[in-house]
């Protein structure tokens, strides 16, 4: 995952950690004190809201833990890898799309982010210019050709 991804992330963490969890408990102690808790909304909406802030926190946690932090434009993008931008001429139509592959948690296709790990990225990984590429969309069976490989800067 690129650097900014990787800080952001931590700082979610630590403020769910540090802010929400504090704020959580006091909610729920607020709310035992309204009395029965088997008919007590208050209590129940915030132990779920518990619940879940602390499902996201080991997520958070496991993500972070097993981060890979990369600098893309440290890299060669001769070829297709982690932080190229790729242009695709599809030769079925002359129309031409872009794409940058990024981490899982950067994707966002409506941007042209791609995840690393998607069929379509892995079928772009190691490729250059000038190759032909076959890849298969929801709309079925593509052939493009990869107009340029090269490194511009993320923004995401």
């Amino acid at each position: 995952m690129l650097k900014v991804t990787f800080d952001r992330l931590s700082k979610e963490l630590e403020q769910l950690k540090t802010v929400e969890r504090g704020k959580i408990a006091h909610v729920i102690d607020v709310a035992r004190e309204l009395g029965d808790l088997k008919e007590n909304a208050e209590y129940h909406a915030a132990k779920d809201k518990q619940g879940l802030m602390e499902a996201r926190i080991l997520d958070l946690t496991d993500l972070v833990g097993r981060a890979q932090v990369i600098d893309p434009s440290t890299l060669p993008h001769a070829r297709v890898s982690f932080g190229s931008t790729v242009e695709l001429v599809d030769q079925e139509d002359d129309s031409e799309v872009t794409y940058i592959l990024v981490g899982s948690q950067e994707s966002n296709p409506d941007k042209g982010l791609i995840s690393i790990g998607s069929p379509m990225a892995r079928v772009l990984l190691g490729k250059e210019e000038g190759d032909e590429v076959e890849i298969i969309l929801p709309s079925g069976k593509k052939t493009f050709d990869i107009e340029s490989v090269s490194y511009e800067e993320i923004v995401l």
